[in-house]
């Protein structure tokens, strides 16, 4: 565990349809006013939702101008001024090492297993990277637009294809079947299309926004043979949801859990930007496992303390509980 945080915060400034410079000067905007409350000791922002690597350079030029220093105030900064390698695929790569760990929970791994992903960033694409390097199939990516289902799978060159669409051109996934054979279902989530067209998927890693996964969509994927589920987006199941896949005994993996290897890298920038010196790919890679590694046995290991052995929900939110709660203990009433 990483001696971090969880605060969470943003604005509602849509960047869609802006050009580069509106989103820079609403960047500016934003930190003029935020530098004041965050530092690398204080409190160190993030990206997610709508905040890519753009933003967090747009974000931190401004910080280094107001505050005359270059120091580790914001993560996910990019190579040429202090960001961590493996920092933009770490949710995405740490997402798929959490549901490694899961399936070998019950003798499984990745190799040969179909997977439904949805979402079309960060999180997605280097998610669908590290399924395909263990061996699994990705069929289905969506964004706020459309779904496209390619049941060949989506190899590393339409994943290069999708990085050029979304990142470099900023466009939508429909124009994917522009180019390779597959489906588009324009308006429809991912979990629409398996509910209504009875999509076979073995795990499901949602990777979009909140309260995408609801009861129906739940009990479709038990439905359509779904045994994992685990989520790269934060709170994308609802509680009834959750409910569905506890009953039919579905390995599920909470956000709080499964989407961590974001901030653990994010730590692990910060300790690169404190030592003044840049790891190579593989160290980080190999220390973002370790740490998704020993996040999956802490769940793990809280849940059979308290008798729900195998559940990574009541793990997760015991683990982390108790952890707040000794450091609120141990500071005394302050």
């Amino acid at each position: 565990t990483l001696p971090m945080g969880g605060a969470k915060g943003g604005s509602d400034f849509d960047p869609k349809g802006k050009s580069d410079s509106e989103v820079m000067w609403f960047c500016h905007s934003f930190m003029r006013e935020l530098y004041r409350h965050i530092g690398p000791d204080t409190d160190v922002p993030a990206g997610d939702i709508g905040v890519g690597s753009r933003e967090i350079g747009y974000m931190f030029g401004y910080y280094k101008k107001i505050v005359n220093a270059h120091e580790g105030v914001l993560t996910g900064k990019g190579i040429e001024y202090g960001g961590s390698l493996i920092r933009p695929e770490a949710t995405g790569y740490g997402l798929v090492y959490f549901t490694a760990e899961m399936l070998a929970t019950r003798k499984m791994d990745l190799k040969g297993k179909t997977v439904a992903i949805s979402g079309a960033g960060n999180v997605a694409q280097y998610a669908i990277e590290k399924v395909n390097q263990m061996g699994g199939k990705v069929i289905t990516l969506c964004d706020s637009d459309s779904t496209i289902v390619d049941e060949e799978g989506i190899c590393s060159d339409k994943l290069e294809h999708i990085i050029k669409i979304k990142n470099v051109k900023r466009g939508k996934i429909k124009e994917y079947v522009d180019k390779y054979k597959a489906v588009c279902f324009v308006g429809k989530s991912v979990w629409d299309v398996i509910k209504e067209k009875g999509l076979k998927v073995d795990i499901a890693l949602p990777c979009a926004t909140q309260n995408e996964i609801d009861k129906e969509h739940a009990t479709a994927l038990v439905k359509n043979g779904c045994f994992c589920v685990a989520e790269g987006a934060n709170m994308p199941s609802t509680i009834d949801a959750i409910r569905v896949f506890q009953e039919h005994n579905v390995l599920y993996g909470p956000a709080k859990a499964a989407n961590a290897g974001g901030v653990a890298t994010s730590g692990l920038e910060m300790s690169q930007n404190s030592l003044r010196l840049s790891w190579s790919r593989e160290e980080v890679d190999s220390r973002l496992l370790v740490i998704m590694k020993s996040i999956n046995k802490a769940c793990l290991d809280a849940a059979e303390s308290y008798g729900k052995k195998g559940d990574y929900l009541t793990g997760a939110n015991i683990a982390g509980f108790l952890k707040v709660a000794k450091a609120m203990l141990a500071y005394g009433v302050v």
